[in-house]
């Protein structure tokens, strides 16, 4: 059994997952990373929304799977991919939630990026 807390979104810290409705596209650099009209728009309490990217929908070629992981009560634990366009390296850049807990399940076979790293448009 685990000891890590697992916390279920409410009122206090509230989670939402809708599609974007929008087609969202990736870059770093002039390489696109990932084109998709089917991203997810997580919107966790009172953070930034972030876009959560179909697995399929990014460029295969740029992703290095790594063996960071972080733990988030509400959605679970992360793993991480590194980016790496052009031969430059940015380690860390891409996370997700393969198994992600049931408040935000939609998530799973989706991916996000570190906005520092990447940028994201929203059309």
């Amino acid at each position: 059994m685990s000891d890590r807390p697992r916390l279920i979104p409410d009122e206090s810290h509230p989670i939402s997952v809708t599609p974007t409705g929008s087609r969202v596209v990736v870059t770093r650099g002039d390489h696109v990373v990932a084109d998709t009209t089917r991203a997810l728009t997580l919107q966790e309490a009172s953070y930034p929304p972030v876009q959560y990217v179909p697995l399929d929908d990014v460029d295969p070629a740029v992703l290095e799977r790594t063996d960071h992981a972080t733990y988030c009560p509400y959605k679970g634990e992360a793993g991480y991919y590194s980016l790496v366009v052009d031969g430059e390296r940015a380690d860390n850049a891409v996370w997700t939630y393969e198994a992600p807990y049931d408040a935000v399940d939609q998530i799973a076979g989706h991916v996000a990026f570190y906005p520092d790293q990447v940028s994201i448009s929203v059309d």
